[in-house]
């Protein structure tokens, strides 16, 4: 049947397709629904407004259709009652809402089809938005609700009604004397109506509808699936319930706890209630559990479960409905802790000794645990051993079977409640205070014996979170295998100064290529300094004792939990397993062996998350992961005797069709690659290369094979191309054949040219050019074929090639072994795809292009210097170019300078640049070609004095002070530039010239300093209006000295008289920021010395010194200078209490920037100490009514808040925190900030959104927990209202807020999809109500939104 749908459909066409809902072929009822459904979708929202007699009979033709025979008929028509819903007359919906409560079903076989109906039409209804006037739709939707539906739901009229006389309704449907009894369908009605209209129920409906609750919950004959749906919806209902109902409600509780008739069956469905209670409202619920906490723990305590066994043995077998007590009891805890960790902590004790009680508790089971152990089992030992003959007893009797034994469940919620404890309450508290080892671990490692396999899995997940929790913001210790693919080499710590200044001999790229080689094979780790990680390190061998039978058990999915329990303890130790090698390596040979085995066993997913089910793939995965992990934390030495064990199965498993094993396997390869190799090893005996050529094979087998996944031959080229690189040098050489090696060089280039496997190709050639280091280590075809293909990647418009190749190109010719094999042709090539990159559109590729070029410049500066490479160069001096693309600059000018081709680049800076560009930039680059290039350039340094004196404008005065400056700073002692030749344009009239005097004076004076500071503090003595300048001269000098020795011999018998000259003239406000960072390098020049003297003057009077201190303190951090970080690491956290305590608001603040800054740059000085500065941050970071006063502007009253600065600097400290040390801080005080600041001024509420999208990933489970509070909050902004007077300002920050908010939404939404559909439980209520106002309201925004992360992610 095909009917045509007019393109505006009317009532008419509606009245046309109703009487073929009752034809008597389904297909023609289907056809017909179908038609109506698009009617009403595509129809005007006043489709039947004005037609009543139409809009009553599609109801009617509708509701019919709803029991009809044919199943796919009854769908369609539930899902025409949406859009009908919305359409018909508001008269109507009274009668819709009677007509489906009062459905039975004749033909049906689906029973719950009206309750379906009956939800779908709550769930279309406009619902109401809280803080929002309610619309009409809204309104009168609610009271077909209210007047028809919850007197349906409850069985009596709950509001008065404006219409006298009503009949009666009839039964409710939730009465339990109904005479079918209120079934699960009719409480998901229920939930949905107080999911949707919630916020307009009015108080006697909230109490009615509990009251029914509470009847079907404690009526004996309602199912338990009934009572289950019952809880949930009693949760949701909670978040509406008023104060003085949820305490009536506690109290009944209490109360039904204390009777001492209380039957099982009871008391767990009360404890169901208050946990779900507590996990729907924790806020207002969590002051309760002072009282009701104690009930839930007594029915988990030693003495009942005594009386439970004593009651067991006298009546021959355990009573079951105890157990499920328990269980629910442990369910209830796990919720108490999760939603209200901070009202728990009082009961932290007995929480951990129920669920230590119950982990062990299995009464079908008896076992001695000091067999296994060989020694005390731990915590719980004495309350449990009372308990041994009972069980004896019992289980001589025979009344219990292990079919019937449920007692598994109990412990499976026990070692939940310890996974959640750790998850909330590990770091800086019990982990730090030794009770989760002292107390937990041990049992923990006692059940990894438990008989049942769900229990088991738990407790190992557990360990492993508490393992993980224990490597959680410590430093992460440098990789002892080399860089890995596609990063950037660490630079060499150095003790010279660190500073993004324009110095060229501190910028090298040959010290980029230093680390290439790798570093020597990792060392036995020592005992841990922590205590925590000492604790684990002791525990070692209990717990390779108990692990050693699950791995050679034949239990896979043990055996993978085992697995990843070991590579969280080497992740963490970083090594540490050097003594039980022998007892994992047969272990995890069989588990890769079984990579290939295709059957699944259903496993329960552990608490830490993980996969429902465990195969051989997933388990010969994680066998690989630690055997690569292994590998690459154990010395090679150690290693040695496993190889011939390891590398055989590894192979093959690098040939399985399972792409993720495959990967694994290709992993683990590398990671044996760098272990064979130098300089982990130097060995080149026969078996060595015999393992190197295995893995040679199986890696060009990978990258050739045409059926292998793209992922895998990504992989594989990686692995080759470390391998190539890994076996140049002499030594490598022995160990490898040149013949292959070459044969791999190609294989690479070859994969190059391929589409699919360029990225890859392009990181392994910047890892082969980046360990070959000698010349004749490459083969010059392939290094120009290579730089051939890779420039062509530059023209690309696919930015992470075009990075990519850049970076290989850099690495490649920076590399001798690359460098040597350069022809003019491949030198030209460079130089046709190099030039269009010299422009400051995009300085991540500027500052690479810049160091190929001055490498090349080295070798033939003429091919360099063409006239478009000057050209551009005059062009990006004219822009604002700082840090490495100014470094690399300057290093070009100076290799072209000294091979003397500078001259076409000097003429074009004077007459094309000239004073058009930034003087400084201009000055640093005519500088260093007059230095370096000599004659060969020019002109010469006295043109430049002449032009000093005769430049008839500013500008030309302040190029050729710079000039002069930075050929003083280049030339040294031999330099002809004296002081008064700056310090005589102290007086100029002009902004711009004295400060270009005084920088350009400090500038001469750092490589000439016995000329150069005396006079400069001679004069700061007697000019008096000359410090501000003076004091910036004395920085350049400081920031400028290139050489420890050289500020120990020059600059160290001036050291006094500088600093007391600094605390002298430091102290006016203009002067405050330069002193203090001058006092900072003379703290890092003489740590010893200075470091003592600010720690004193933080103590000081006067408000202004301690100040100053605070700030020089704050300049220090930056040295990266393990000399200085021995002297600071005694005295900085009590340093920074100090400050933090200051009286002053300002010194406070100033305080909070330093802290950030020992955050980012000093985390392993401070993070041990984190409790005793933390307190003072939350504390900093909260609202202080005593600092808001009220200032009278004109007529109006204006409210300041001076304690804004110090909040903000406090909100940016913990977000500085929570990147380095969130592990190491309480969750939930540190969530209740974030959500506090989300109600705080626009800056920091624009922190908060960037700090709630980090803890997305960092702390999912707690963020979860606080959608509603922050749902609360974000409708706020959404919600408020600009005034009609409001300045631009003001709505460019309110649309920012706004936008601010629905990102972070977005991002919520996607990570926890689950939390914003529909209502499975009490949890997040007001998140899903939330989300869906802004989905109807923001559609536009949220929908730009979202396309555009799309975007990036493609």
């Amino acid at each position: 049947m095909a009917t045509s749908i007019p393109a505006n459909p009317t009532a008419q066409t509606v009245a046309i397709l109703l009487p073929k809902l009752s034809d008597a072929d389904s297909d023609f009822r289907f056809m017909s629904l179908n038609d109506l459904y698009t009617v009403l979708s595509t129809g005007h929202q006043g489709l039947l407004l004005q037609d009543y007699n139409t809009a009553a009979r599609a109801v009617d033709g509708i509701l019919k259709t709803l029991d009809d025979q044919n199943g796919e008929v009854q769908n369609l028509a539930i899902k025409c009652l949406a859009p009908l819903a919305l359409r018909i007359p508001p008269s109507i919906l009274p009668p819709l809402v009677e007509k489906l409560s009062n459905l039975t079903t004749e033909h049906a076989v689906d029973s719950s089809i009206p309750a379906m109906a009956l939800r779908t039409v709550i769930t279309t209804f406009p619902r109401p938005v809280p803080g929002v006037r309610s619309s009409k739709a809204t309104e009168e939707a609610y009271s077909a609700i209210s007047r028809v539906l919850i007197p349906r739901l409850v069985g009596y009229i709950v509001l008065p009604q404006t219409l006298k006389n009503l009949p009666d309704p009839p039964k409710g449907m939730l009465e339990v004397d109904n005479e079918k009894g209120p079934d699960a369908d009719t409480v998901d009605v229920l939930i949905e109506v107080v999911r949707c209209f919630g916020p307009m129920l009015e108080d006697a409906e909230i109490r009615a509808l509990q009251r029914s609750l509470t009847n079907l919950l404690e009526a004996e004959r309602v199912g338990s699936v009934v009572k289950k749906r019952a809880v949930t919806a009693m949760s949701v209902l909670a978040v509406y319930f008023p104060d003085d109902l949820l305490s009536a409600f506690v109290s009944q509780s209490i109360e039904t706890f204390r009777n001492p008739h209380l039957t099982p069956a009871k008391r767990r469905l009360f404890i169901n209630i208050i946990g779900s209670m507590a996990r729907s409202i924790p806020q207002r619920f969590g002051p309760y559990l002072k009282t009701m906490a104690p009930f839930i723990l007594s029915a988990l305590s030693h003495d009942e479960l005594v009386a439970h066994f004593e009651k067991a043995s006298e009546i021959g077998e355990l009573e079951p409905l105890i157990d499920e007590v328990r269980e629910a009891a442990l369910v209830a805890l796990e919720g108490f802790l999760a939603s209200c960790s901070n009202e728990m902590r009082s009961y932290t004790q007995d929480v951990i000794a129920a669920a230590l009680r119950f982990l062990r508790y299995d009464p079908n089971f008896s076992d001695d645990p000091d067999d296994e152990m060989n020694g005390s089992p731990g915590a719980g030992d004495t309350e449990l051993d009372g308990l041994d003959g009972i069980d004896e007893d019992f289980e001589e009797e025979g009344g219990f079977s292990d079919d019937d034994d449920a007692s598994w469940k109990v412990r499976r919620c026990a070692a939940k409640v310890l996974y959640t404890l750790i998850s909330t309450r590990a770091s800086g508290d019990l982990l730090d205070d030794g009770t989760l080892y002292g107390q937990v671990a041990p049992v923990l490692i006692e059940r990894f014996q438990e008989r049942e396999e769900n229990v088991r899995l738990e407790v190992l997940a557990t360990m492993g979170s508490l393992v993980r929790k224990t490597g959680e913001g410590a430093p992460t210790p440098i990789s002892t295998t080399g860089t890995t693919h596609g990063s950037t080499p660490a630079m060499p710590q150095s003790r010279k100064r660190r500073r993004g200044g324009s110095d060229v001999s501190t910028f090298d790229p040959l010290a980029m290529s230093s680390m290439a080689c790798g570093s020597p094979s990792p060392v036995a780790s020592p005992t841990p300094s922590s205590a925590a990680r000492a604790s684990l390190h002791h525990l070692r061998p209990t717990i390779m004792r108990s692990l050693t039978p699950l791995l050679r058990g034949t239990s896979l999915p043990s055996k993978q939990a085992a697995m990843s329990l070991l590579r969280d303890i080497v992740s963490v130790q970083r090594g540490g397993l050097w003594e039980y090698l022998n007892q994992i390596v047969d272990p995890t040979v069989d588990a890769i062996k079984t990579s290939g085995v295709a059957h699944a066993i259903p496993v329960s997913a552990g608490s830490g998350g993980g996969a429902a089910s465990t195969t051989g793939g997933t388990l010969g995965t994680e066998a690989l992961t630690l055997v690569a992990l292994v590998v690459e934390t154990h010395p090679t030495q150690n290693l040695q005797p496993l190889f011939e064990k390891w590398i055989p199965p590894v192979v093959r498993a690098a040939k399985d069709k399972l792409y993720k094993v495959s990967i694994a396997a290709l992993e683990a390869i590398e990671q044996l690659v760098k272990s064979l190799t130098p300089p982990r090893s130097m060995q080149n005996g026969q078996q060595q290369q015999a393992y190197l050529e295995q893995l040679y094979e199986v890696i060009m087998d990978r990258v050739s094979a045409s059926d292998a996944d793209a992922e895998v031959r990504q992989r594989a080229i990686l692995a080759l191309g470390l391998l190539v690189g890994r076996t140049a040098g002499p030594a490598g050489s022995k160990m490898f054949s040149k013949i292959k090696r070459t044969k791999a060089a190609s294989a690479v280039l070859d994969r190059l040219r391929n589409e699919t496997t360029r990225l890859a190709s392009i990181h392994a050639i910047e890892t082969v050019g980046r360990l070959s280091r000698q010349k004749g280590d490459l083969d010059a075809d392939w290094v120009r074929h290579v730089v051939v293909e890779l420039g062509a990647q530059l023209r690309k418009a696919n930015r992470s090639l075009r990075s990519g190749s850049l970076s290989a190109l850099r690495t490649l010719v920076v590399s001798p072994a690359g460098h040597e094999n350069l022809d003019e042709r491949s030198i030209e090539e460079l130089m046709n795809v190099l030039s269009p990159l010299l422009t400051a559109d995009d300085h991540h590729l500027l500052g690479p292009a810049l160091v190929v070029l001055s490498i090349l410049a080295r070798t033939d500066a003429k091919v360099v210097m063409r006239e478009s490479v000057v050209k551009s160069l005059c062009s990006l001096v004219q822009t604002s170019l700082s840090g490495v693309a100014l470094e690399a600059l300057l290093m070009l000018v100076k290799s072209i300078a000294e091979q003397g081709a500078g001259q076409s680049l000097m003429q074009g800076l004077l007459k094309d640049v000239g004073v058009d560009g930034d003087p400084a930039i201009v000055g640093k680059v005519i500088g260093s070609l007059l230095v370096y290039g000599g004659s060969s350039v020019g002109v010469s340094v006295d043109d430049f004095r002449k032009e000093l004196e005769s430049a008839p404008d500013d500008q030309r005065k302040c190029l050729a002070l710079y000039v002069l400056g930075e050929t003083g700073l280049r030339s040294g002692s031999s330099s002809t530039v004296k002081p008064d030749l700056f310090t005589v344009h102290f007086d100029s009239k002009s902004d711009q010239v004295p400060l270009a005097a005084a920088v350009a004076l400090g500038r001469a004076g750092a490589s000439n300093i016995s000329q150069y500071l005396p006079v400069i503090l001679d004069a700061m003595s007697s000019r008096g209006n000359a410090q501000y300048l003076l004091l910036h001269s004395l920085k350049e000098i400081l920031q400028d000295i290139q050489d420890i020795r050289e500020r120990e011999t020059s600059l160290a018998p001036y050291s006094d008289r500088i600093w007391t000259s600094l605390l002298r003239f430091s102290l006016p406000e203009d002067n405050k920021a330069v002193g203090a960072e001058c006092m900072g390098r003379m703290t890092i020049f003489a740590p010893k010395k200075y470091l003592p003297n600010l720690q004193t003057l933080l103590d000081d009077d006067k408000a202004s010194i301690r100040g100053l201190a605070i700030q020089a303190l704050r300049y220090t951090l930056v040295e990266q200078d393990p000399v200085y970080d021995e002297v600071l690491k005694p005295l900085l956290v009590s340093m920074l209490t100090m400050m933090l305590r200051d009286v002053d608001l300002e010194n406070r603040r100033l305080a909070m920037t330093t802290l950030n800054s020992a955050t980012h740059n000093k985390p392993e000085l401070l993070l041990a100490h984190l409790n005793q500065i933390l307190p003072i941050v939350m504390e900093e970071s909260k609202l202080r009514p005593v600092l808001v006063r009220e200032v009278q502007m004109g007529p109006f009253r204006h409210k300041v808040d001076d304690g804004l600065e110090v909040r903000k600097s406090a909100y940016e400290t913990l977000y500085a925190l929570m990147e380095t040390a969130f592990s190491r801080m309480n969750n939930v005080e540190f969530f209740d900030r974030v959500v506090a600041g989300l109600e705080d001024e626009h800056d920091i509420r624009v922190l908060c959104n960037l700090m709630l999208t980090k803890l997305i990933v960092l702390d999912p489970e707690e963020t979860v927990r606080r959608l509603d509070a922050i749902a609360e909050r974000f409708r706020a902004i959404l919600s408020f209202k600009l005034k009609d007077n409001a300045v631009k300002q003001e709505i460019e920050k309110a649309e920012e807020a706004s936008k601010g908010v629905l990102r972070v939404s977005v991002e919520l939404n996607h990570t926890f999809p689950s939390a914003g559909g529909m209502a499975t439980s009490g949890q997040n209520q007001v998140w899903r109500g939330y989300w869906e106002w802004a989905r109807k309201d923001f559609g536009g925004q949220i929908k730009g939104i979202e396309e555009e992360g799309m975007g990036r992610s493609g």
